[in-house]
Order: C-alpha cells, then structure tokens, then sequence
C-alpha cells in the first residue's frame, strides 16, 4: 500500500496536566490531542476527528475496550506511556491487528528509587518523626519512638523484572539480603528463587511488589501472606493497587498482623481507605513513583522512537507480546 507523503495521523490522549508529549509529537506527526476534562465523550470525538488516526499514544489509564477501538477504524499502533497494560484489552488489539508498545524502561530507576525510599521510610519512620517535630512534640514529650533497621533486612522481591532488578541493586549496597518470587526462575539472577510466594513472605521481613497486574496476580497478596510475613514485615507496593487485597491489608494492619506498609498504588484510586490516614506505620504517595521530570522525558523519546520505527518499518524499543 503506498504511503502518503503526509505525516500520520497521531491520537493523544492525556490528563490536563501532563503535557510533555504535546510538541514532542506534533513536530514530527499531525497531532489531535484529547484530554480527560473534555466535556464530549471518546466515542462522540472519534468518528467526527479521528477515523483516520493510525497511532493512539495513551498518557494515563484510559480503559480501551473492543468498544473505543471500534470508533478508531484506521488504527494500527497503541502507545501506552505506561509500564503497565491491565487496562488495554489485549485480546481485542489482537484481533483487531493493533501492535502496542509500552514505557519499556524509561521508568524502571525512578520507581525502584521510590521503592526504596517508601521502605526506608516506613521502618525508620521518616514521616511520623516529621509530624511529630511540626507539631511540637518533641519539645513537649521528648524522643521519639525508636524506628528499625534497614541495614541487613531480608526483603523479597515480587516480580524481578527491570524495576525488580533495580530494587535489589540499590538494596544490595545496604546489606539486604534479596529474593524473590516471578513467573519463572531467572537463570542470570544471583538471588534465591521462590515459587510461591507463600514461601518468599515466610522467609523475609519485607515484600516489595513489583510485577504487573494480571489474572494470576490480582490480590496476590492477601491475609495469608501477610500472616506468613508476620508482625514486623513490611509491605512495599509500587505495582499496581489491586495486586493487594486492599481490605484485608487494612485489618492486618489496624490488628497488628503485619508491621507497616509503604504504599504508591491503591486498589481504586484515588480513593485510599480512611483507616490508613491515621497509622504512623504507614507511608502513602499518590501513584507518583513514576513522576519525575527525567522519567517523563524518557518516556516521550521511547514513544516518539517507537512511533518512528513502526511508520518505517523498524523494530520496535517497547513491543508487547500479545501471544
């Protein structure tokens, strides 16, 4: 099929606020950019701007359904700026002949420094110890409560993917000594191997999770592991929410059965369970591991790359196997 000497049409869609894909792509495509406060709904806007858009580059967690590609008749290449795809029907973009990339790495160090940086938080009680200055207790009520040691802890890494991989290197120089549980055992990795992950909680004082979210790993932790973990473990979450059974999580922690929790990601987000505000063994961020000014460029270079390649027909940086 010959090319038309006209750029390709690209489809953006974004929140409000994250507008650094916006001069990125339209120097190099012709850009019909959405965004999540637009008063007219996708499958209205779609039809009437964007039947010949053969690029959807998604910034966010727009669901797309077999419904939204329906109004998307020209489209053969989904973006994602995400690591994560549960919220791309894959089995839809098969049938349909829709190739998807992702964020590939462009993410990987800034999360695994937010995972260390939430698990330090939570066993040092970096957070609490602030309040409790700002408030003026330290000078009404003296020392604070003791924290606990990071050095040395055994911490168990739930998916040793590229962020995974990350979280153990930085705790390496700690003293930490690493496992962990994945789909299958990484031939190249140095750390003891897990195939339940039962067994990892039981044998470690901290769960990082850092796997994606799929079937076999929604509420892969639930009260079960946490009891295997025990009351000083710690859960470290920069996955995806609903990779923890969020109301058991709750109970566990208010009882005691668990020792704290550094949280990025929430089952339903925003919304964050009332009953953790109050716990100063709990560290919370608004799924903002990701967010820095060096990941976001990253990011827009991988889905710029990955636009190029696929309308020269190159291999793509960040393909998701879809089989």
């Amino acid at each position: 099929m010959a090319e038309s000497s006209e750029p390709p049409v690209v489809l953006l869609h974004r929140p409000p606020s994250l507008t650094f894909m916006d001069e990125i792509l339209t120097r190099e495509f012709r850009t019909l950019i959405t965004d999540t406060s637009s008063s007219e709904s996708l499958p209205s806007f779609f039809p009437r701007h964007a039947s010949s858009a053969r690029a959807f580059v998604i910034s966010g967690r727009l669901p797309v359904t077999d419904e939204l590609l329906s109004h998307l008749p020209s489209l053969q290449i989904l973006v994602c700026t995400s690591v994560g795809i549960d919220h791309i029907d894959l089995a839809a973009c098969k049938r349909r002949g829709i190739v998807i990339t992702n964020a590939g790495n462009a993410f990987s160090d800034d999360v695994a420094d937010c995972a260390v940086g939430l698990l330090i938080s939570v066993l040092r009680r970096i957070p609490a110890a602030d309040r409790y200055v700002r408030a003026g207790n330290w000078a009404k009520f003296g020392d604070f409560q003791l924290g606990s040691k990071v050095s040395g802890k055994r911490v168990g890494i739930v998916g040793l993917g590229s962020i995974g991989s990350f979280v153990a290197k930085r705790l390496e120089s700690f003293g930490c000594v690493i496992s962990y549980n994945s789909r299958s055992q990484k031939q190249s990795s140095p750390y003891r191997y897990y195939s339940d992950i039962l067994s990892l909680a039981e044998n470690n004082d901290v769960l990082v999770l850092c796997c994606s979210l799929t079937d076999e790993t929604h509420h892969i932790v639930n009260r079960e592991v946490m009891e295997s973990l025990g009351k000083d473990g710690v859960v470290i979450n920069v996955g995806r929410g609903k990779l923890i059974d969020e109301k058991e999580m709750v109970k566990c922690l208010v009882e005691g059965v668990i020792g704290g929790a550094g949280l990025d990601v929430f089952e339903n987000e925003p919304a964050v369970p009332e009953e953790l505000f109050g716990l100063d063994n709990v560290v919370l961020s608004p799924h903002f591991a990701v967010a820095t000014p060096g990941s976001l460029d990253n990011v827009a270079q991988i889905a710029l790359a990955n636009l190029k390649a696929f309308f020269s027909n190159r291999p793509l940086l960040s393909p998701v196997q879809l089989d």
